[in-house]
């Protein structure tokens, strides 16, 4: 009857621990991060589920128009704009991958110019059919996914690496980082972050990563509500499922709404 009561016991514990395992928020993995693999799809498949209504974000490298948020032209994968010049270093890049009879040169003063502004001067459809047929082309894909790490994608992996956070962590980063950019004011990633870190310690810190990725999306939610074409805010909804799901492992299959439209990932 003792070895009965011992072995129940035991068994009891080894399960215990085991669900623990399961949820308890992993931090930062070199080896397991959303630069690659499923886990990059994944979150490309989430942003552009926000971005444009779609998961196939690979159709995405043609996408062109001006969506009225004061940022003139929104292209490509992850949505580069003329007026924040992001749009401008892709096609710089275009240019050294493919610096012969290539379509997009010609744009690049006028780009320089609209900087900034909303304008389409020097632009307009020219541009955007000029913009669909590069897209075609592999190098141009090339010099999308480049801009992509480097502007943003390795900036935010080294912010969710200082911070400690977890696969989940890192895709709320990440969309943070390509719907407000890079820069360090207060409606930038940068400016989000720091405000965030002073509403709650990351797990870097010793804090817990729920609270802490739900005072990030709180410090966002401000920002977001002062851009009119932002209003909507599925996106951090979403991210809050997750977070209350505790999935931070962003583990498929995964399902979800944005803008009233049903998602899933199998």
């Amino acid at each position: 009857m003792k070895r009965l009561f011992w072995g129940i016991l035991v068994l009891s514990a080894v399960v215990g621990l085991a669900a623990c395992g399961q949820s308890a928020a992993p931090g930062y993995q070199a080896k397991k991060t959303i630069q690659t693999g499923k886990l990059r799809a994944t979150t490309f498949a989430l942003v552009s589920s926000a971005e444009n209504s779609s998961l196939n974000y690979r159709q995405q490298y043609r996408y062109i128009e001006d969506i009225g948020d004061g940022r003139g032209y929104t292209a490509g994968i992850i949505g580069f704009t003329s007026g924040t010049g992001d749009l401008r270093t892709v096609i710089r890049r275009y240019v050294r991958l493919k610096p012969h009879n290539n379509r997009l040169r010609k744009y690049l003063p006028a780009l320089r110019r609209v900087d900034g502004t909303a304008a389409h001067r020097g632009l307009g459809q020219h541009f955007v059919s000029d913009w669909h047929h590069a897209a075609k082309d592999i190098q141009m894909r090339h010099a999308q996914d480049a801009v992509v790490d480097q502007m943003y994608l390795l900036p935010v992996l080294r912010a969710a690496q200082k911070d400690d956070l977890s696969p989940l962590g890192q895709y709320i980063y990440y969309d943070a980082m390509v719907v407000h950019g890079p820069g360090q004011d207060a409606s930038s990633f940068g400016g989000i972050r720091r405000r965030a870190l002073k509403l709650a310690r990351s797990p870097k810190q010793g804090g817990n990563q729920a609270t802490y990725l739900k005072a990030f999306l709180k410090v966002r939610t401000r920002v977001m509500q002062q851009e009119k074409a932002h209003k909507d805010l599925s996106r951090l909804s979403v991210q809050r499922q997750f977070i209350n799901d505790k999935n931070y492992r962003l583990a498929r299959p995964l399902h979800w709404k944005m803008y009233g439209d049903s998602y899933q990932l199998k």
